[in-house]
């Protein structure tokens, strides 16, 4: 067995040595990094060695009434993200699928997968402006219905509602590929088959499409709920400001505060890994109730 993989690998070495970029990178900043979670368990000096203390850190975080409200915001807009966001790349894909002019549907492709593309700090400037109290784009129109102007920025009832959109707006697109993807892999025969028996598009959307679309979604469901603990960090990073803090700051800003910022290197390890581990739980209890109550699951 071992030898015929090898065969495969050096018949297909071109393939492995394109992977090989991507390899690097995560087990540079992925797998490498692991070896540091044991600071979670140490005091960390800069001189001499590290003093073990086992969970003193992991009680500091538990009692700590900061931490428990960043654990809060993280939950409402990982859900919030999960629920409005996830949908909308599988609707997207299925409405793409529908345009039958390959010419306009090459245009759309291209015009909603560019946001992808721009970094957080260009969006937050897009957003920033457009959401201006004084001459943004949406408040000249709230004026124009002789609405009163509303400041979304720095508004804790608006802010995450902005998070939600703004994360649609940038990745609703690009994530829309693989369901595009999966599309293309259904069989035409299935739908002339359909067509033939009288099927409408509706019901051949119903019983065909999303039908064969449903191992992809469980599938993306339970890995993006590895990252359901992290909630975007660049996003809310770039977004944020002392106004609507005590609504938005979340695992990841709280980490980059008191562990680069206020130098608390254990201390932030032990959040990061509590976030890990979080993530760990939900992705391998999602696998395993998919895995039992449809028969799909990752792996």
């Amino acid at each position: 067995m071992f030898q015929t993989k090898w065969k495969l690998m050096k018949r297909d070495w071109v393939l492995y040595a394109m992977l090989l970029p991507a390899l690097i990178y995560f087990v540079t900043f992925h797998i490498v990094p692991l070896i540091g979670m044991k600071l979670a368990f140490q005091d960390y000096r800069i001189l001499g060695n590290h003093e073990w203390v086992g969970f003193k850190h992991f009680e500091v975080l538990f009692s700590s009434p900061a931490f428990f409200t960043v654990l809060q915001n993280t939950v409402i807009i990982s859900t919030m993200k999960m629920i409005f966001f996830f949908p909308v790349p599988i609707l997207l894909s299925i409405l793409i699928n529908e345009v039958r002019s390959g010419r306009f549907r090459n245009s759309v492709q291209s015009i909603i997968y560019l946001p992808h593309f721009l970094s957080w700090v260009v969006i937050a400037g897009i957003w920033i402006s457009l959401l201006n109290p004084e001459d943004g784009g949406v408040n000249v129109i709230r004026n124009f219905f002789q609405l009163p102007s509303i400041d979304f920025m720095t508004s804790k009832d608006h802010i995450r509602w902005v998070l939600v959109f703004s994360e649609i707006w940038r990745s609703a697109g690009w994530d829309s590929i693989i369901y595009l993807a999966a599309i293309m892999k259904i069989s035409p025969a299935l739908y002339e088959a359909a067509r033939i028996d009288g099927a409408s598009n509706l019901q051949q959307l119903r019983y065909i499409t999303i039908p064969e679309l449903a191992g992809t979604i469980v599938t993306v469901f339970i890995l993006n709920l590895g990252f359901f603990m992290n909630a975007g960090f660049d996003q809310v990073f770039n977004l944020m400001n002392n106004s609507v803090i005590s609504v938005i700051d979340i695992l990841d800003t709280y980490v980059y505060r008191i562990g680069l910022v206020n130098g608390q290197y254990s201390y932030a390890t032990a959040a990061s890994l509590f976030k890990g581990v979080i993530g760990m739980v939900l992705i391998l209890g999602t696998h395993f109730i998919s895995k039992r109550v449809t028969g799909r699951g990752v792996w």
